[in-house]
């Protein structure tokens, strides 16, 4: 293949403009130490070529007569072989998913060769349903609330004691992803769980916003399971930090069926994750020092909360839109360094 674009400052970051398909194969094995990424769901998010047609055509699944469902278990299983060879042995492997795709993308990653180890979730309340209006008050899909989160791990090389002392990879980050405990601040902090919850865009230190997922989930329990960890979903500065220089367009709001311009945004991607949320998962499965690898970086958060850990990062991404805004982000957040 001839040699794709490669963006970054060197040292700590790097983004490819490449398919993950094609550029995996030439990534040295064992080379990194932990796989974080944020995939296409395999769904067909608003009729979105990558979501879709591109994962059937880069499978061959329509000529073979596959369904959309097995095309993207096959997509899967082809970028999760490379990711695996990539990966040093016992490093892990942090995908995102959709609730009536995730069986495929667990699927396609095991039978990629990785051994799949927990499913963590993340729960929000500021989802919107995508549903069509049915006489009789009824419809045709529930409001979502929660992403799943496949937590995978390559084989090891012998025993887990000889994986760490030989690579460093094979355990998680217990201690640096622990959650601070405000009813014992003295403690170390709760042992990280594999759920995580979000408050609404509104809330604030003081007082949760109407309908806030957590607040009500505190409320039914005299523990608040927000103890645990809990993550805003990306506010328009977070968004935005660092893409003032792109032109701004209309992003697009959902509700019910239909799809209608929303305010002028720099960031236009459909699936920005928070950097806060992302950076919890970089302390969960890097090791110190550790090189991550986002295969489809979309807007770059994951590159922005590995910069802010004080990691290195590299990422994958095709589509040029898209390019353009994680290289600004990530650049951005490189500049703020480690905090």
């Amino acid at each position: 293949m001839s040699r794709p674009p490669l963006y970054g400052d060197g040292r700590r970051w790097g983004l490819v403009q490449c398919d993950s398909l094609e550029l995996l194969p030439h990534l040295p094995a064992a080379s990194v130490d932990a796989v974080i990424t944020d995939p296409p769901y395999g769904i067909g998010f608003n009729a979105e070529a990558w979501d879709g047609r591109d994962i059937r055509r880069a499978t061959g699944g329509r000529g073979e007569g596959l369904s959309a469902g097995q095309a993207f278990e096959r997509w899967t299983r082809r970028w999760a072989q490379e990711a695996r060879r990539v990966l040093r042995p016992g490093g892990y492997l942090v995908a995102f998913g959709a609730p009536r795709t995730v069986h495929r993308l667990t699927a396609g990653l095991e039978d990629g060769g990785l051994d799949v180890r927990d499913q963590l979730l993340w729960l929000y309340g500021q989802g919107v349903p995508k549903s069509r209006r049915v006489p009789g008050g009824r419809g045709t899909a529930l409001k979502p609330a929660y992403e799943p989160i496949v937590l995978a791990r390559a084989p090891f090389a012998g025993t887990l004691s000889d994986n760490l002392a030989r690579h460093g990879t094979g355990a998680l980050e217990i201690d640096a992803a622990r959650v601070p405990d405000p009813a014992e601040p003295a403690s170390p902090g709760r042992w990280p769980a594999n759920a995580v919850l979000s408050h609404e865009a509104d809330c604030t230190d003081d007082a949760c916003g109407e309908g806030c997922a957590t607040a009500l989930l505190d409320a039914s329990h005299p523990v608040a399971p927000s103890r645990f960890f809990y993550a805003a979903k990306a506010g328009r500065s977070e968004r935005d930090a660092g893409c003032l220089r792109i032109p701004a367009r209309a992003g697009v709001e959902y509700g019910g069926r239909l799809k209608r311009p929303a305010a002028l945004v720099h960031n236009p991607h459909p699936t920005v994750k928070p950097l806060e949320l992302m950076r919890w998962l970089v302390r969960l499965v890097t090791p110190p020092g550790g090189v991550v690898l986002d295969p489809f970086t979309g807007s770059g958060t994951t590159g922005a909360a590995v910069v802010l850990e004080g990691q290195r990062f590299l990422g994958i991404e095709r589509e040029a839109e898209y390019v353009g805004i994680a290289r600004a982000r990530i650049a951005h957040w490189a500049r703020e360094g480690p905090r």
